[in-house]
């Protein structure tokens, strides 16, 4: 299927149609809620293959009718499933140099990119149909069909003896149980996921993979396969392959000469088996700096004026997911210098970095956050990252080493910056020493970004807008957008534009692109530690910062949506209480 516009273009520069006549199309399309191409090729204005013949030719490349070739099972699979039907391509012939492909988009060269790379071949590209296409995506289903029931058959044999270790050891190492396995590790890796969850359901084995923040369906797998799938996994983190009644985890990694992917594994018993969540930590992933992160102008200031501090507590929250430890680390790549001794205590350890002493906790040895704590203390350190202050303990020894001349950094868990200062208090740490040592909060959340090659304008309705006022304070949030120079004074609610993306190729038709955070970042200033002596409520706490000008997550949300970076819809999603 094309874009609007590049179908447009191909039509109009190949002579195909007028522009008038496009026009009318166009306007016919819209009124039956249907794409141009739909449009042109059921009401047969032209034929659907002569329209990618006409394609091939404006694009000079050769076109491909995939009905008239037989295509070999072992080049099908040079591509895996997901991603021949997600990004529409499929290998249908090989030499030994080249592997010949036909896509519905030829201007996807990050992926031949990479399907070279992958294959060390030459990619030769060939235009084809939607429907030629569809036809050979078929035989996935029947090729790895037939290999599900030559499954299905080896388990029948083997009866209940599947359970016992050998047994699970030999279906482990069964070729189509590795296909799959490297086929959802290979999708996560080139979809840019971080989590893949394999769950049991009665009769099938649904695959999700966690992109940009959200979990999507991907696959549904027989359930004849679950027990080889998990018995791979459990083999390739060091796992037993006979428990299946306890929780277990595991870590392995994944290294090619393009990615070193480092695979976190839980494993938990559930009412129709083992459900296996694989958290991906790409190990070659570049620390980004606090600019690209997301920060607004004044946040930047507060933050880099406040890490240059050579003592004090600094404490990044929100919940899991929500970025924190990146953030943790693009201020550590602004402090590692080589007359700086950084220390960093993690679980797990999730970017590499040199010049940093990195250590891991071990619980089951009594390796623990505190207990590593005490000892770095002793290792003469300038600046020390805690990895999470998870109870009382860990939160004391980091505010006494905060008091001792040390630069602590580290993440807990709240819902915005003001209520971490209460929320130290309750962890049984005195009022005096949270207003003596912390300088700074970040809260943060992750949204989602616009597609830049899909976003479209448009404005709230009354019926929006009265939706969207009981949600939150619309009136303070377009203060804020005023004094950002965002809005004027003059423009009425309704004429406000914001932005979404309609859903196109590259962003696989959900409109979002990647991910950026919104923050708040409170400075510890004498006027608010005053407060905190008094153990005054967050809301207290957040009045006097907001007058010393911080903005919060919502309001900073709002920014980001006015200025087509995110949706309203995503700032709404992740603030919610």
């Amino acid at each position: 299927m094309f874009k609007e516009d590049q179908l447009k273009k191909v039509l109009l520069e190949t002579k195909t149609v007028g522009a008038q006549e496009l026009d009318l199309y166009l306007e016919e399309a819209k009124k039956r809620n249907q794409t141009l191409e739909d449009y042109l090729v059921s009401q047969k204005v032209i034929g659907q293959e002569q329209l990618y013949q006409i394609a091939a030719n404006y694009y000079n490349l050769p076109f491909i009718n995939l009905k008239n070739e037989t295509v070999r099972k072992d080049i099908l699979f040079l591509i895996p499933e997901p991603l021949a039907a997600t990004h529409k391509i499929i290998a249908f012939n090989k030499t030994d140099t080249e592997l010949k492909i036909a896509t519905l988009n030829p201007t996807d060269l990050q992926l031949f990119e990479f399907l070279s790379k992958k294959t060390g071949l030459e990619i030769k590209i060939y235009l084809t149909t939607p429907e030629s296409l569809n036809e050979v995506i078929k035989l996935y289903h029947k090729g790895l069909k037939a290999e599900f029931q030559e499954l299905t058959k080896d388990q029948e044999k083997t009866g209940e003896e599947a359970e016992g270790g050998s047994k699970l050891k030999e279906l482990a190492h069964d070729l189509p149980v590795i296909r799959i396995v490297d086929t959802l590790l290979e999708y996560t890796i080139l979809e840019n996921a971080s989590d893949i969850h394999i769950e049991p359901t009665e009769k099938e084995v649904v695959v999700r993979y966690r992109i940009d923040g959200v979990l999507r369906p991907v696959m549904t797998l027989p359930k004849s396969v679950h027990a080889g799938i998990v018995a791979r996994i459990k083999i390739l983190s060091n796992l037993k392959l006979d428990e299946h009644r306890l929780p277990q985890d595991g870590r392995f990694k994944v290294a090619t000469n393009e990615y070193k992917v480092s695979f976190r594994v839980s494993i938990i018993p559930t009412y129709d088996g083992e459900k296996v969540v694989l958290r991906a930590l790409n190990e070659q992933t570049s620390v980004i700096s606090l600019e690209q992160l997301g920060f607004q102008r004044r946040a930047l200031e507060v933050v880099r004026k406040n890490i240059k501090k050579p003592h004090g507590l600094i404490l990044v929250t929100g919940p899991t997911g929500s970025g924190k430890t990146t953030t943790l680390y693009a201020v550590l790549n602004i402090l590692n210098k080589p007359e700086i001794n950084i220390t960093t205590i993690e679980d797990p350890i999730e970017y590499r970095m040199p010049g940093l002493n990195q250590t891991q906790v071990n619980p089951k040895i009594g390796y623990t956050f505190a207990s590593a704590l005490r000892s770095f203390l002793r290792q003469d350190p300038n600046i020390i990252m805690v990895g999470e202050i998870r109870d009382n303990e860990t939160a004391e020894i980091a505010i006494h080493a905060s008091l001792t001349g040390h630069l602590v950094l580290s993440t807990l868990h709240t819902n915005d910056a003001p209520t971490t200062l209460p929320r130290l208090s309750e962890m049984g740490v005195p009022a005096f020493l949270v207003a003596s040592t912390c300088i700074m909060i970040v809260a943060q959340r992750l949204v989602r970004r616009i597609c830049q090659d899909c976003m479209e304008s448009y404005t709230l309705n009354k019926t929006e807008l009265a939706e969207l006022e009981k949600q939150i304070n619309f009136a303070l949030v377009l203060e804020t957008l005023e004094k950002e120079n965002l809005v004027t004074k003059k423009q009425t609610k309704e004429s406000l534009l914001f932005y979404r993306g309609k859903g196109c190729k590259k962003c696989n038709q959900n409109g979002y692109r990647g991910r950026i955070g919104i923050y708040e970042v409170l400075n510890v200033s004498s006027e608010i530690s005053e407060l905190i002596l008094k153990n005054s409520p967050a809301k207290e706490i957040q009045k006097m910062a907001k007058d010393q000008g911080m903005l919060t997550i919502l309001e900073d949300g709002f920014i980001k949506s006015k200025s087509g970076i995110t949706t309203i819809e995503e700032v709404l999603r992740v603030t919610k209480d």
